[in-house]
């Protein structure tokens, strides 16, 4: 049990209390090796690492979605929600719990058998030249430099990026300047944004 779906279920609208609550007691008796986490902002159940199904509360109405949904159904689904089972506003709207358990098993199924699938990599992207203003500058100052050459790489060309795109010798040299003096402070280009 992950805290965190407490919460979730806690400050979800009173109708889908029930029906997540159901949802979840229902998936941990049929199958009660899964772990329960958080994926897209919504409770999810997985086992060995691999995503059974997702549960989920709108304002007007819950959905529950099988990860392998359109295996598991036959192409089965209704359109007018996210998930195989359509707009769920109250426990009446699920199928059965046999129903409900026969898919949880063959979802459970799906998951030992089928191979995770794998995001095609993509060629790293080259080294982007830097503005010989900007080397000077990074060359006046070692901090900012020692800086910049700990970033990651794309950190590092957030700043050659914004110092290249400048379309005016002033706006070039005035990032230079907020550049150098963010960079000798340890500061990443977006460091307004990162959390603390």
């Amino acid at each position: 049990m992950d805290k965190r779906i407490d919460n979730y279920i806690t400050k979800s609208a009173d109708f889908a209390k029930p029906i997540l609550n159901h949802l979840r007691k229902l998936i941990h008796t049929a199958c009660p090796h899964v772990e329960e986490t958080i994926k897209w902002g919504d409770p999810a159940v997985t086992r060995e690492g691999k995503i059974l199904r997702i549960i989920a509360a709108f304002k007007a109405h819950a959905a529950l979605n099988f990860w392998r949904g359109q295996e598991l159904r036959g192409g089965e689904t209704k359109d007018e929600a996210m998930g195989q089972f359509g707009r769920l506003t109250s426990i009446d709207d699920l199928p059965s719990d046999a129903v409900l358990d026969a898919c949880l098993e063959k979802a459970a199924a799906l998951a030992a058998t089928a191979p995770t699938p794998r995001k095609a990599k993509h060629e790293p992207k080259p080294a982007a030249d830097i503005h010989p203003e900007f080397v000077a500058a990074l060359g006046a100052s070692p901090a900012a430099k020692a800086a910049l050459d700990g970033f990651p790489a794309s950190a590092r060309r957030d700043y050659v990026d914004w110092i290249a795109e400048a379309k005016q010798d002033s706006t070039r040299a005035k990032r230079i300047a907020t550049a150098i003096e963010w960079l000798s402070e340890g500061k990443k280009r977006h460091w307004k944004y990162e959390r603390c």
